[in-house]
């Protein structure tokens, strides 16, 4: 073979300088990928070797990690930022009570009521849950609204506390009573192993709900551990019994219909609604649950894949811990796998999101009515017997329409699915209308008569509540309390001093 390509060689001379310059090239960069795996892994060596800190047992303070891992923390950090407002929501404080206020009606006797805001990044964590009126103004002669499992999962100091007290212990606690020990946001111990910065989960909630489903966690391959380690806090749960301890309602599967029926065989409700007297759900936000049934976790993609695509600098490639939508870059998130144009990836997404926006604002207006309607049967002298089946349509309902309102991300995540709850919540509305508007005919034909709920503070006061004094004994609260536990804290040396 040698010889005669020295015969090709020496018939046209020009072959074998295309050659030679060939193999110069080949062997060029086979060395820059040979100097780029050594820098790699020297770069990745060094940061283990060189830990300026030793990070010992559930350390929660974020700023000592950034010690060790600057580049990780400081993308972290940048979840601190209220800068980005995509066609819905992004990374801003909203009021979603004020622009959408029949919410106050579809949660009345039920704290969301009260006060309902869009999320922000996790180093917001804390303070949006402090500030809250959803958590009331506790003190020496005002008792809590909430037990300590609020907490669970807005801040690495919530597995310490479950190692020193106990999980029972700690879910069972009032709120406020760890309130200066539950000090830093949601970081790094919530997901990592501090010796291997292997993705580990910390909440038990998660990994019992696994064990009931005949499934072990630590099985989980390490592509499922970037959406599991999510999976801990996004996801639909509830507090089960006297002692509130936290449970995932996946005991008969992750779909929407599967744990209503595990909460309907139970005969749980969170509440009484205040208005219609109906049996209620509340949807938390079942994130994880509806991203499963969606087309990028169908092919493989992790949370982490869109929400912390991976950086470079130098030979170090890392994850960029600025979660947030990924709308906020597109360059950086889609367009790795879709090959369009920002503007046509943005206009996609929105499109699935102003298609399931148009019924769920149509389900808004109708279920707020069908509570109202309820009401008046009520007031005029319905049986339990008449209104059974309305009121249990109206739980149905509505249950359908929080598990997609409640969601982050849903209709993009698994616009498909989510329309299909949206219009199973629809077409149980219109049951329940026509089931109401037959109970006021057998009583009289009985008239309703709507309030003026057109604003979020007139809904409010329609479902009696007085939003003055709450407000009032919250501003005592945030400008007294707050500071108190920031400062027990610093004296017990639960926050870094940087």
């Amino acid at each position: 073979m040698f010889k005669k390509l020295a015969e090709i060689i020496q018939n046209k001379p020009i072959l074998g300088w295309v050659l030679f310059f060939a193999v110069i090239g080949v062997v060029f960069l086979l060395g820059l990928l040979a100097a780029s795996i050594t820098e790699r892994r020297a770069e990745i060596a060094s940061i283990f070797n060189n830990k300026r800190i030793e990070l010992k047992g559930i350390e929660p303070r974020n700023e000592l990690w950034g010690k060790n891992y600057p580049r990780e923390y400081n993308t972290w950090a940048k979840t601190a930022e209220m800068d980005f407002k995509s066609k819905h929501l992004g990374n801003m404080r909203e009021d979603v009570l004020e622009k959408r206020p029949e919410m106050v009606v579809l949660w009345a006797g039920y704290a969301f009521s009260q006060a309902y805001e869009s999320p922000r990044g996790h180093k917001h964590a804390l303070d949006d849950i402090r500030n809250t009126l959803r958590t009331g103004a506790p003190n020496d002669s005002t008792k809590d609204m909430q037990p300590s499992t609020c907490w669970t999962c807005k801040s690495p100091d919530v597995p310490r506390l479950m190692h020193e007290h106990g999980i029972a212990e700690f879910y069972k606690t009032p709120w406020s009573k760890f309130g200066h020990e539950v000090v830093n946001p949601i970081g790094c111990a919530d997901c990592h192993d501090p010796l291997t910065m292997n993705l580990t989960i910390t909440r038990p909630g998660l990994i019992e709900a696994f064990e009931r489903q005949g499934k072990d966690v630590k099985n989980a391959t390490p592509q499922e551990m970037r959406s599991l380690v999510c999976a801990q806090c996004h996801v639909e749960y509830y507090f089960k019994g006297e002692g509130k301890y936290l449970t995932f309602p996946w005991d008969k599967g992750m779909t929407m219909e599967d744990m209503e029926k595990y909460y309907d065989e139970l005969e749980y409700t969170d509440w009484t609604h205040a208005v219609s007297k109906a049996p209620m759900l509340k949807t938390q936000h079942p994130d994880y649950e509806i991203f499963l049934m969606g087309p990028h976790a169908k092919r493989g993609l992790s949370c982490a894949d869109c929400h912390m695509p991976y950086k470079s600098e130098g030979g170090i490639k890392y994850s960029d811990h600025h979660i947030m939508s990924p709308l906020k870059n597109v360059a950086g998130t889609c367009q790795t796998c879709h090959k369009d144009s920002e503007e046509n990836l943005k206009n996609y997404v929105y499109e699935y999101q102003d298609k399931a926006i148009e019924i769920r604002n149509i389900i808004e207006k109708d279920l707020a009515k069908a509570h109202i309607m309820a009401k008046t049967c009520w007031d005029n002298g319905a049986t339990e017997a008449q209104m059974k089946n309305a009121l249990q349509l109206i739980r149905q309902a509505q249950w359908r329409w929080d598990f997609v309102a409640a969601s982050h991300g849903a209709t993009f995540h698994a616009p498909v699915e989510s329309q299909r709850i949206l219009a199973h919540s629809l077409d149980r509305t219109h049951k329940a209308l026509f089931e109401l508007q037959d109970v006021l005919y057998r009583l009289g034909n009985v008239a309703v008569v709507m309030p003026d709920i057109s604003t979020k503070a007139k809904a409010q006061k329609y479902i009696g509540l007085d939003m003055d004094a709450k407000n009032a004994k919250k501003e005592v609260f945030k400008k007294e309390t707050i500071p108190a536990w920031i400062k027990k804290a610093k004296a017990n040396n639960r926050l870094a001093e940087i």
